[in-house]
């Protein structure tokens, strides 16, 4: 599993995980981008695949519930579970 780290790199972990392999933006898929209420996803210009540019996530959930690929994992806090 290759997953994103580009921008959070003061984290150890970021809230939002995307699995580069699985994640099939380059296709033309953005429904991660889409259902974020905070508008915490976009599609890197570069490899074309979805990434975490913001670390505001409510860990509301609709990003990994809906990736049609399974690309996308929330981390959430142990307190918040």
């Amino acid at each position: 599993m290759a997953f994103i780290f580009k921008e959070i790199s003061h984290r150890t972990t970021a809230p939002v995980l995307v699995d580069e392999d699985k994640c099939i933006a380059d296709k033309g898929c953005t429904v991660c981008v889409d259902v974020c209420p905070m508008d915490l996803l976009a599609i890197h210009p570069e490899s074309n695949k979805a990434y975490m540019q913001f670390d505001e996530c409510w860990y509301c959930m609709p990003c990994e519930k809906d990736c049609p690929t399974d690309a996308i994992q929330v981390n959430i806090p142990y307190l918040l579970k």
